[in-house]
């Protein structure tokens, strides 16, 4: 009798402890209710093609997997855990077809039509470059072009290396594996890059942008899994970290941050407000103003990282403004991340491509150029006074990955979102940098 009853105490308790879990904060009966709720739209087909559909399908999704991702073992440490478990998951449903187009469209209205992706990365540059010293700030972003040049010299000479490994000419190595691979990604870089092929050589723009986005999309793969092992890295040796801080204090000599006093929520919304007026005015100056110089265009976001230095530097925003920016930009980072990176998975990767991909030649190629990033980025970041991890993943692995979603992929793998206005200086203007590289280097070899 007294068996039973411990048997059924036991059972008890186990019902209860599985009831008390969360998922995303949530009871897992309250999860249940939103999973049930999108089940019903998805066999139903009433989900709204708007910011109400969106989010609530890309938050059902993005929970369920970021709590698997970031209990897989090796995967969790390894990989990159739950943000890159949730847009491969995300990217399977496309795939697999169990995402129905109606489904596809309201996360694309989320990330597409209503932009917010751009939202997202200008919130983060807002309130990283707001929280850093105004005067550390400007010295370290002198000495960071350095570090993307020698990221792309880096990347260059182990390509050239292992293509003579695999008998590939010098200049079809820099054409069609180093450049697409540090060019800035699909939009900014492998795109543009067609276009100055085509220019200069008289080739087919197709032929040359069907290599490159192959030979970008497992360069980005490798990106996310060397982010996360130089996050072990850190780990295991503290003094090559700055975990999240790019800069070596004591090598630039500035001074102690400003004191800051209370912030209020108003504050924190001020710091969304200049998010989206900063972004607003990079738009004016890309699109109208002063798009480029010559043939060399400027993106929107290489403008913002530019404009809230400038904020910066000028002292015109107080320091509790400046903690309301970075408070806010915490927020999107820890708690909406999983659910941008359904987005992510949805409209920005595409399975199949990176299945086409895979060959032999072109993965060990790309992961060796890959690797030459980072090595280029490491020892040029420590002799100019940034930490080897943090610079190895801004100026190396955000120029090796595929743009902006890239970067979100690449830094939180790493737990590094705080560095996103380096990543964006990477994707952006590193990335225009590599196409007057590429303008050079397709003439040279023509």
């Amino acid at each position: 009798m007294n068996q039973t009853a411990t048997i059924a105490i036991k059972d008890e308790g186990g019902i209860k402890s599985l009831l008390s879990a969360k998922i995303f904060g949530m009871p897992l009966p309250l999860y249940g209710f939103t999973l049930i709720t999108i089940a019903l739209s998805h066999f139903t087909g009433v989900l709204p093609i708007d910011l109400v559909g969106g989010f609530a399908i890309m938050f059902v999704i993005g929970a369920v997997f970021g709590e698997i991702g970031k209990r897989l073992p090796i995967f969790n440490k390894y990989i990159g855990g739950a943000p890159v478990l949730i847009f491969l998951a995300a990217a399977w449903f496309v795939y697999a077809g169990i995402f129905t187009q109606k489904e596809i469209d309201a996360i694309n209205s989320v990330m597409e039509v209503s932009n917010f992706l751009d939202l997202f990365i200008a919130v983060l540059i807002t309130g990283s470059i707001l929280s850093v010293n105004r005067k550390l700030l400007l010295r370290s972003l002198v000495g960071y072009v350095p570090t993307i040049l020698a990221a792309v010299a880096g990347a260059a000479v182990f390509g050239m290396a292992i293509g003579l490994v695999f008998g590939i000419p010098v200049d079809r190595v820099l054409m069609l594996y180093v450049l697409p691979i540090m060019g800035g990604g699909n939009g900014a870089g492998a795109i543009p890059l067609s276009e100055i092929y085509h220019s200069v050589t008289g080739r087919s723009r197709e032929e040359y942008y069907s290599v490159a986005i192959a030979i970008l999309t497992i360069a980005n793969i490798f990106a996310i899994v060397a982010a996360a092992i130089l996050d072990v890295v850190g780990q295991k040796m503290p003094s090559l970290t700055g975990n999240g801080e790019l800069v070596r204090k004591a090598n630039f000599k500035v001074d102690e941050d400003e004191k800051v006093g209370e912030i209020t929520h108003r504050q924190i919304v001020v710091g969304l407000v200049l998010a989206t007026c900063c972004l607003l005015f990079s738009m004016v100056l890309s699109k109208s103003l002063l798009p480029g110089f010559g043939s060399i265009k400027i993106h929107t976001f290489a403008y913002m990282v530019l404009v809230v230095a400038a904020l910066n530097a000028s002292n015109l925003c107080p320091p509790e403004i400046k903690e309301g920016a970075k408070r806010l930009s915490n927020f999107f980072s820890k708690q909406m991340l999983w659910l941008l990176m359904v987005g992510v998975g949805v409209c920005y990767t595409d399975l199949g491509e990176i299945m086409q991909a895979i060959t032999f030649a072109n993965v060990v190629i790309a992961a060796v150029i890959v690797l030459g990033a980072i090595v280029g980025a490491a020892v040029s970041g420590w002799l100019i006074g940034f930490y080897p991890v943090e610079a190895s993943i801004t100026a190396g692995l955000c120029m090796a990955n595929r743009g902006g979603s890239g970067d979100l992929e690449v830094l939180s793998a790493c737990n590094r979102m705080s560095l996103i206005s380096y990543a964006q200086i990477s994707s952006r203007l590193g990335g225009g940098i590599v196409l007057v590289i590429a303008s050079v280097v397709f003439g040279m070899f023509v």
